[in-house]
């Protein structure tokens, strides 16, 4: 009966984000319901103690990366810089090849550090242009930037400093390069066969006499450049090449500048207790605001007089934007966290540990419970923290390098994450102004892809002993 609740949670979720409703609204009522199935008393408390808890913490680290991101992306559009980038795109690879175009783009500024929720507003600009100009459905947008953030350079790509691609570290004793064969033949799998999906999705809409659609009836779309002419291609790539290195040197100098920890006591009347800061807990998320701040910086240095003339209103619907995104995933990590604490998860991940085979045991453990919680990195987390003695017991035992071990589970973490009520879909969705019914297919079939390449990658080790 347990497990049963939590499925019907789960389902319930996804079925009202599939239909369009909020899930701010309906993920505290998903959670909330299957606490009552479970333990009427503990409604309030888990609500208090853990729902809103889990959701605080989140908006208090993330937003001001949503916020920042947001304003960047809205920067990037009123500049022109992305239609410049476009016209130049056209000019090299032509209006037909978009969608590499953009899963390239998405994929350099992922690798580069930058967070996922970061590339959705900043690359969304130029993605609606180009396609626009290259007469490409609307409704492939999403599955477009999914292929090219959520997937190869988030977690299969050896050195990626995306966090599911550290978390695994602190378990095996590994590094964020380990097993790069593997993971350079999953990336490869997953990059051609993912084109290859999207091209065809393209070919049969063209061949159907599909637009981009009706610029009258489609939401969130970027409004048209106002300037008298395009900055130079170079000039209107910088603040993007800028966000990507200024992360990385930030991730560097940060721990070097502050140390393990830093604190400071508030100047206020009275005896205050001094504010502690843990240093390597918060530095990622200080290199991606200050890299921001530097990409946005750029983009007033090189494009000020377009973007303080529309400066007023596109921020506005950028903090818009950055509101309801964040609060859209801090909702589903609060619904991952009350679910994560019901009796019903606890029989799904002791099922999964009696899979005999030890790195499809972790796959499919890891996967399972990503999907359950809507959450890459917090799925792997769970995951790990109940059972990574088991595998590395496992893998022992069968001979298996800690190095595949670190590589399947940071791969398997990214596959059925992205399911219906994930917090980046959603996101991703409402930047791009579609709805689960207009895109969700394509996001859903580059999950399949994302998930099977783990096994790709299982059977090539098997198959090799390469790692």
């Amino acid at each position: 009966m347990d497990f049963l609740i939590v499925l019907a949670a789960l389902c319930f979720l996804m079925f009202v984000a599939y239909r369009g409703y909020s899930v701010i609204l309906f993920a505290p009522i998903a959670a909330l319901g299957a606490v009552l199935l479970t333990d009427a008393s503990l409604v309030a408390p888990m609500f208090t103690g853990l729902f809103m808890d889990k959701m605080v913490g989140f908006l208090k680290l993330y937003f001001p990366v949503f916020l920042l991101g947001a304003v960047f992306g809205k920067l990037i559009e009123i500049s022109g810089f992305s239609k410049s980038i476009v016209a130049a795109t056209i000019r090299v690879v032509g209006a037909q090849r978009a969608m590499l175009a953009i899963v390239l783009v998405c994929a350099l500024l992922t690798y580069g550090g930058v967070s996922l929720f970061v590339v959705v507003f900043a690359v969304y600009p130029f993605a609606a242009e180009l396609f626009r100009q290259g007469n490409i459905p609307k409704r492939l947008i999403p599955g477009t930037i999914a292929l090219g953030a959520f997937t190869f350079t988030m977690d299969a790509l050896p050195g990626t400093p995306q966090i599911q691609n550290i978390i695994p570290t602190a378990f095996f004793g590994t590094n964020a390069w380990a097993a790069p064969v593997l993971g350079t033949i999953g990336g490869v799998f997953i990059l051609v066969v993912g084109m290859s999906y999207l091209e065809w999705r393209r070919r049969v809409a063209q061949r159907a006499g599909e637009g981009y659609g009706d610029p009258a009836t489609l939401l969130n779309e970027p409004a048209p450049f106002a300037g008298d002419r395009l900055a130079n291609p170079l000039v209107s790539l910088l603040p993007l090449v800028l966000v990507g290195v200024s992360n990385l040197l930030f991730t560097r100098w940060i721990p070097k500048a502050y140390g393990a920890t830093h604190e400071f006591v508030p100047a206020v009347v009275g005896n205050a207790a001094p504010v502690v800061q843990e240093v390597p807990k918060i530095a990622a998320i200080w290199a991606v605001q200050g890299a921001l701040l530097v990409g946005i910086a750029t983009i007033l240095v090189f494009a000020w007089k377009p973007v303080f003339a529309s400066f007023a209103e596109g921020t506005k619907s950028a903090i818009g934007g950055a509101l309801l995104a964040s609060m859209n995933t801090a909702s589903e990590y609060g619904f991952g966290a009350v679910i994560a604490a019901l009796p019903g998860f606890l029989i799904v991940a002791n099922a999964l540990g009696a899979i005999p085979n030890p790195l499809v045991n972790e796959a499919v453990t890891v996967t399972a419970l990503a999907g359950i919680t809507g959450s890459a990195s917090g799925g792997m987390s769970i995951a790990l923290a109940a059972m990574a003695d088991t595998f590395i017991a496992n893998a022992e035992a069968a001979g298996i390098p800690m190095d595949v071990l670190h590589r399947v589970a940071s791969m398997a973490s990214g596959g059925m994450d992205t399911l219906p009520h994930n917090g980046a879909v959603i996101t991703l969705l409402a930047v791009t102004g579609l709805t689960h019914r207009q895109s969700y297919k394509d996001v859903f079939a580059i999950t399949l892809i994302k998930t099977a390449a783990v096994f790709v990658i299982i059977g090539v080790f098997y198959a090799t002993g390469l790692v």
